[in-house]
């Protein structure tokens, strides 16, 4: 009789969660009911097109402290903080701009439909994320912004414990107004993305992931103005059963801008950039 409640758990307990896996791709996991997680996010954007002759850069850095608690085995809530940094000069469209700031709050809500496992390979989650934004994303200016983003989360173990793919279909509508000069601001983001990854360790997993983008203005995807696709490896790697770590680089390899001033030139630059770089860290208690 009591051998029988140790063979589960033991089970549950080599199952990998996905939910950090695949880089900038999300997985389908969410954790145990009470569990709590501290997560520090940081996205690196770098690369845009040159004004001029000159020296010239673009980067942009986004950090989110995010705090996680699994209010059942389906469902999870994030609060997060954001900071943000731009560093822009000479480029195209673009004001000159060295500065940081606080970038607003978000709340995340996670509901899984189905948690794969050895017998049922297959997850699927759904993820709304409401934020209030304190920045333009490309062009680092104060703002006021709503943004909502809804992400359709999936992954697949195709081979137990050794093989995942996951993959994420995400809708971002955002609007408000630029302070200062008081102009509207309407946009809207489709990306499709997804990644291979296998174990290569004890407790790290590696592999390729590609992301789609297509960018608009107006909030429905109204008018396309930029497409790009990316392409890079992705790292996580757990450093104990509750600490762990996630990057992901990925490159602009095919891309380009609706605008006709923009024509023929190479990569999608207006609403993307050539580098994205992501780290993850994060502590479960």
């Amino acid at each position: 009789m009591l051998a029988q409640p140790f063979g589960p758990r033991n089970a549950q307990a080599e199952e990998v969660d996905t939910e950090h896996l695949f880089g900038f791709t999300e997985g389908a996991d969410v954790g145990k009911k009470d569990e709590q997680e501290v997560v520090l996010d940081t996205v690196t954007r770098i690369g845009k097109r040159r004004a001029g002759p000159g020296a010239s850069g673009y980067a942009a850095v986004g950090t989110k402290l995010g705090y996680q608690i699994d209010l059942s085995d389906q469902f999870s809530v994030q609060i997060g903080l954001f900071g943000d940094h731009h560093r822009v000069r000479n480029i195209t469209d673009l004001d000159d701009r060295n500065a940081g700031n606080f970038d607003g709050v978000s709340v995340e809500l996670k509901y899984q439909f189905l948690k794969g496992s050895k017998e049922q390979p297959f997850g699927l989650a759904i993820e709304s994320r409401p934020r209030f934004a304190r920045v333009l994303p490309i062009e680092g200016r104060g703002a006021d912004i709503f943004d909502f983003e809804n992400i359709l989360q999936f992954d697949w173990q195709i081979v137990p414990g050794k093989l995942w793919y996951g993959g994420n279909i995400s809708f971002d509508p955002a609007a408000g107004r630029q302070r200062g000069s008081g102009d509207g601001y309407r946009s809207s983001t489709l990306l499709f993305s997804g990644a291979l990854v296998g174990k290569v360790g004890v407790s790290t997993y590696l592999g390729p992931e590609v992301r789609y983008g297509r960018a608009y203005d107006g909030i429905f995807l109204n008018q396309l103005t930029s497409e790009a696709v990316f392409l890079g490896p992705a790292i996580h790697h757990r450093f104990t059963e509750k600490a762990w770590i996630t990057v992901a680089y990925a490159t602009q390899i095919w891309g380009r801008d609706t605008d006709p001033g923009l024509a023929g030139r190479g990569l999608g630059l207006n609403q993307f950039e050539r580098h994205n770089l992501r780290v993850k860290v994060g502590m479960e208690f």
